[in-house]
């Protein structure tokens, strides 16, 4: 439980009428071998008067630290971290966290970039316009590469998902074995798979083959 200090309620009675904004930070490390003592000491130093921590890859969309610090914080207060990669998976999430903290009245500040994204200033706006459109124009990217490389792929004969379990010598031997009338469980056993893994291929390998035919003809 965080409790104001006696210097902080001597703030607190000159302060907008009895009202007092708090920085409060947050600090994240990916794995337990990393320390956060960089981040807190800068944190620390900007006036945080609370830091809540994460142990644990920023990927992970779960971080207790990151939803106990959007809990505790207050309309007024400052939500601050060391650098904007400390808060979001990507520029789409950090968006939306900034945008959750700024709906209820919290700004928010990265220390290494020196930025504060706070709606009720125009600034703070056009910064959050911006980062909007950075998030977006990443997006777009990251499906363009995407479709770009499911293209790729497709040309070479791959598919997309999983990694593939055959070789295209051992596409071949299967379909050669099919041909002669070998039986799909046989050939499921030689590889190991499933029956419905054999179906699943050959039906890859005739839709390439009659997609090949249509281009030829």
């Amino acid at each position: 439980m965080f409790i104001y200090t006696i210097g902080i309620k001597l703030c607190y009675n000159k302060i907008n009428e009895g009202v007092i904004f708090l920085k409060i930070g947050y600090a994240r490390v990916s794995t337990g071998l990393q320390n956060l003592d960089l981040q807190e000491d800068s944190l620390n130093k900007f006036g945080c008067e609370k830091i809540f921590t994460d142990h644990m890859s920023g990927a992970k969309s779960n971080r207790p630290g990151l939803e106990m610090a959007i809990d505790f914080v207050r309309s007024g207060d400052t939500l601050v971290v060391w650098r904007l990669d400390r808060l979001g998976r990507n520029m789409e999430d950090l968006i939306s966290i900034v945008n959750r903290l700024n709906e209820r009245g919290v700004s928010f500040h990265s220390l290494q970039e020196n930025i504060t994204m706070d709606k009720s200033s125009s600034t703070g706006q056009l910064m959050f316009h911006l980062f909007a459109a950075f998030a977006e124009f990443e997006r777009n990217l990251i499906l363009e590469r995407s479709a770009a490389g499911r293209e790729a792929a497709r040309a070479r004969g791959r598919y997309g998902g999983r990694p593939e379990k055959f070789t295209d010598q051992d596409l071949q031997l299967m379909k050669t074995l099919v041909d002669s009338g070998t039986p799909i469980k046989t050939i499921a056993e030689r590889w190991q798979v499933s029956r419905t893994t054999i179906y699943r291929y050959l039906e890859k390998m005739g839709k390439t083959e009659s997609e090949e035919e249509e281009i030829i003809h």
